[in-house]
């Protein structure tokens, strides 16, 4: 008791700003609990008045802040702030961030309010604390450091982010970006795209070109490496939002195009339950749409025009009786022809004579013979779901199976809608869909009339003239009846699974 009356004696004499009494009050951190309370209010109370034992009060204050005490610890990282002066905040930010690991959450409550206060006097130099910790703290520190400036800065006003704060986030961020996790690089691409200063079409393309680089599109594709396999597929997630028709993608869907595509069925990846082929497909489908002027259209485009084939089967042969000469039809994977289907759509229209001029007349029939086979199937398909989603409104069409015939419902149509553009003559790249995992974007009158136009069983009476007389194999007619009796009793749960309906886009692995 005698010692805490000495203490608060020693205050009165710091209004007169003696050193010694000051002194006894930074040897105060030594004391008990008792003491060490008034020490923690009162070192930073008059730090401004004793520059000379600057050093020696953070350093006392640092000690409180590691107390075994936790109230000790709590009042002394509240008063912290009040050492941040001239070339002593970068020091307190530096301690702030490492006492970010703290577990006790009204201490981590403190620092994080203690980091946002000296933040409004200099944030340049709260950055500079925290950007050393990110790049030589521990893990722990390094996690919290990058978590606190991807949900705090943005809660900072104008004033504070002045563009040359933002250049400042930006220099130190490439820095970090240079040897990161999955889930680091994420966080600071979320960071870095919500910055005032790369909003504009500049700052987006130099968004794209940094994750171009972390994606390293020179290297060589490995299709067996999952953290290959997995890196490309992280940051693509990322460069997909950046793209408009002023930020190109094409660099990304050149790599796709020569890379990806041709390893598709060896890709791997760790992630349970992602269909690693599925999602190669969206995100080339995406991209799609803003792909610039490509060096190597035609061959580009070869390869794509090749994958697509391989999801569009040919119809089976028939047998003398008219009965299908195999055993099964072939499978219709609707999800992966929507995403090749649409891609395809995309780039042919830089090049709309590819089907034409670029493929013999042999290719292209075979292909109009794919495309009127898989019409006619997916007719059935439309004619189906429309039939089981018949009155159904509110909440059910929210349950599960209903969900799943909605979403299957849209892949359906935008593949019939790009179908038909194909087989007019010559091949038409006119008409826009919706991809079905996109949120529906409002459409003109034309492009409503052509999406819902949906019942006709065939593609365009044009296409069809090359009959029977003319080819050497017919098209396939399935018996009345047969597709109906079967999609009956088909499983639209397991659609999801084997079709490719049901597989989600945002599962990705954490590490690059």
């Amino acid at each position: 008791m005698l010692k805490c009356l000495f203490l608060y004696l020693e205050y009165m004499f710091l209004y007169l700003r003696h050193k010694d009494a000051y002194q006894v009050i930074l040897d105060g951190v030594k004391g008990g609990a008792k003491e060490k309370r008034l020490a923690a209010q009162f070192i930073p109370k008059f730090f401004k008045h004793f520059p000379e034992l600057a050093d020696s009060a953070i350093n006392a204050q640092l000690d409180l802040c590691e107390d075994e005490d936790v109230s000790i610890r709590r009042q002394a990282i509240k008063e912290l702030p009040q050492f941040a002066t001239g070339d002593n905040l970068p020091r307190v930010a530096d301690i702030l961030t490492q006492l970010l690991q703290s577990d006790d959450s009204a201490e981590f409550n403190l620092v994080n309010n203690a980091l946002l206060s000296i933040f409004k006097m200099d944030a340049k130099g709260t950055l500079g604390g925290l950007f050393s910790q990110i790049l030589q703290g521990e893990d722990i520190v390094r996690e919290r450091a990058i978590k606190f400036l991807s949900t705090k800065l943005k809660t900072l006003p104008e004033e504070v982010m002045t563009k040359e704060v933002e250049e400042f986030i930006l220099t130190e961020s490439k820095k970090v970006l240079e040897d990161v996790t999955g889930e680091e690089f994420v966080l600071f691409m979320k960071i870095l795209s919500g910055l005032k200063s790369l909003q504009t079409v500049s700052g987006r393309q130099q968004l794209v070109e940094l994750v171009a680089e972390q994606a390293d599109l020179e290297q060589t594709f490995n299709p067996s490496d999952t953290d290959c396999v997995d890196r490309l597929l992280q940051c693509t997630r990322q460069a997909v939002p950046l793209f408009s028709k002023n930020v190109h993608s094409t660099k990304f869907v050149t790599y796709f195009c020569e890379h990806v595509l041709p390893n598709l069925s060896s890709l791997t990846t760790l992630v349970e339950g992602l269909d690693i082929q599925l999602e190669v497909l969206k995100l080339l489908a995406e991209m799609s749409s803003f792909c610039g002027d490509m060096e190597k259209l035609e061959s580009n485009l070869k390869k794509l025009f090749d994958k697509l084939l391989e999801y569009m089967p040919l119809p089976p042969e028939e047998a003398e009786n008219g009965e299908n000469a195999g055993n099964e039809e072939p499978k219709l994977q609707f999800s992966y022809v929507e995403c090749l289907l649409y891609s395809f759509h995309q780039l042919g229209r830089k090049l709309p004579d590819f089907l034409t001029a670029k493929l013999n007349a042999e290719k292209l029939k075979d292909f109009k013979i794919r495309l009127q086979y898989f019409a006619r199937g997916l007719q059935v398909y439309i004619r189906q779901l429309r039939l089981a989603l018949q009155g159904k409104t509110g909440e059910a069409l929210k349950t599960e199976e209903n969900k799943i015939k909605v979403v299957a419902l849209k892949i359906t149509n935008n593949i019939n809608v790009l179908i038909k553009d194909l087989f007019h003559i010559p091949p038409s790249y006119k008409s826009t869909v919706t991809l079905s995992w996109k949120p529906v974007q409002k459409a003109d009158a034309s492009q409503k009339r052509a999406s819902e136009d949906t019942t006709s069983s065939s593609p365009p009476k044009k296409a069809s003239s090359a009959g029977p007389k003319r080819d050497a194999r017919q098209i396939y007619n399935p018996p009345s009846g047969k597709y109906s009796s079967n999609l009956g009793s088909f499983s639209y749960g397991k659609l999801g699974r084997e079709q490719g309906f049901g597989a989600s886009f945002n599962k990705s692995k954490e590490t690059v």
